[in-house]
């Protein structure tokens, strides 16, 4: 079995000559209106779907309202929440804005003097010429537990023009801070890092059973002119094998995501261009887990997760919000890379990257990806501490293709301490014995 195959031919995508418009627009001058008081009003329990989506088009990224308007998804609008930030990053965010000691080197990935908190706090505008990389920053750093491990991460394959699911995979992950850490001692500092890691991550396939033990580790470096490293356990093969720095843009175990786009974005700041578009108001998938219809929620293995909705339940079932956006475009530098560029819609509160859609290389829409997020103080006692964003499920929807990937998590704090051990090449060869 491959488990990194190239994406080959497809069919391509078709858009409606308004999205076609809506996408050049964006493009050319990003005009993308600026706040809800130039937009038709909007306010919970409406649902945008084929009938009113001329109403509410501007609410929308370009490849959502195609989606909508094709009948492909209905938006339900919700209540909006806070979602709120450990104290502790408020407060190291607080010091770095009245200080102002943290600061761009001369070199694009290049960040002097941070050690916690927000790296840029504050408003950010596009006529900054380097505001593009403080937004990669903050989004880079934005607040997230130090240590989590996913008890159930379900991944689906589904063939978005025949309604079916293909394949389910089931896993184990972990995600560990080294360095930058606000919530769980040592703070902000492991006492140990000989890799000088900023963060890794770990996967493990417990289903089914041709690629049961399958493992993947990424490492982020501390010092961005470090390149990140992964490694995958191959259970046929017995073996850790590194993998090359193409492969980290291939699919992952057949799906429609890279390992770059694991976290938002899970590559190097400088291996970017990064250009803030401009800052807009627009619906967005957050919501109160807790105050979600039962419907919306699915039980698997005993966990309540929330389920997916539309053409080939590509979509998380949730309700959306209106959230302040920027809008931060990434070209890649490599000209060899397999993308043209990516426009991440971060939320200006969290930068959280709560959609992205994805261009090839000939400019044309290919990828969009969604993140459906919720307060952790709706996750039940063993979160209650977490004080920030639980992502409850992920899709990436290859446009172009017709097929979609989602992810459905149930992930929590640990209670103890997870062991840096985890993260090691030893580790994921015990693991697979």
């Amino acid at each position: 079995m491959r488990l990194f195959p190239i994406i080959g031919k497809c069919r391509r995508y078709v858009a409606t000559a308004a999205v076609c418009c809506a996408v050049a627009t964006l493009e050319a001058s990003a005009e993308i209106p600026a706040s809800a008081n130039e937009k038709t009003d909007i306010a919970p329990g409406a649902v945008i779907n084929q009938d009113n989506i001329d109403r509410y088009r501007d609410w929308l990224p370009p490849a959502m309202v195609d989606l909508v308007a094709t009948g492909r998804a209905t938006i339900p609008v919700g209540a909006h929440i806070t979602l709120p930030k450990h104290p502790n990053y408020e407060a190291a965010s607080g010091v770095n804005a009245q200080s102002g000691a943290v600061q761009l080197g001369t070199e694009s990935g290049d960040l002097l003097n941070y050690e916690a908190g927000r790296p840029f706090p504050g408003m950010l505008l596009p006529e900054d010429p380097r505001a593009g990389e403080k937004v990669a920053w903050n989004m880079r750093y934005s607040y997230g537990p130090d240590e989590s491990e996913t008890e159930l991460m379900t991944w689906r394959y589904k063939d978005l023009a025949r309604g079916t699911e293909e394949r389910r995979i089931e896993m184990y992950g972990a995600l560990m801070r080294f360095s930058h850490r606000h919530t769980r001692e040592p703070m902000p500092f492991l006492d140990t890092n000989p890799g000088e890691l900023y963060s890794a991550l770990y996967l493990k396939v417990d289903f089914p059973y041709d690629i049961r033990n399958t493992q993947l580790l990424t490492h982020t470096k501390l010092d961005d002119s470090e390149p990140e490293q992964a490694w995958i356990y191959l259970n046929t093969q017995r073996r850790v094998k590194r993998l090359g720095t193409g492969q980290k843009t291939d699919a992952f175990l057949g799906s429609d995501i890279m390992i770059e786009d694991f976290l938002g974005y899970n590559g190097r700041v400088r291996d970017m261009h990064w250009e803030l578009l401009n800052t807009t108001e627009l619906l967005a998938p957050v919501y109160a887990f807790d105050q979600l219809a039962p419907e919306r929620k699915v039980v698997i293995e005993g966990y309540t997760v929330i389920g997916f909705t539309g053409a080939a339940e590509c979509l998380p079932n949730v309700t959306w919000q209106a959230r302040r956006l920027y809008v931060l475009k990434a070209t890649p530098v490599a000209v060899d890379h397999p993308i043209g560029y990516r426009l991440f819609f971060i939320d200006a509160d969290t930068f959280t990257p709560l959609m992205t859609q994805i261009y090839d290389r000939a400019g044309q829409l290919w990828k969009l990806g969604l993140v459906a997020v919720s307060d952790s103080s709706q996750h039940g006692a063993e979160n209650a501490n977490w004080h920030g964003v639980i992502t409850d499920g992920v899709t990436m929807i290859d446009i172009q293709a017709e097929h979609c990937t989602t992810l459905q998590f149930k992930t929590r704090i640990p209670a103890a301490g997870l062991r840096p051990k985890l993260f090691t090449t030893q580790q994921m060869r015990s693991a697979g014995r």
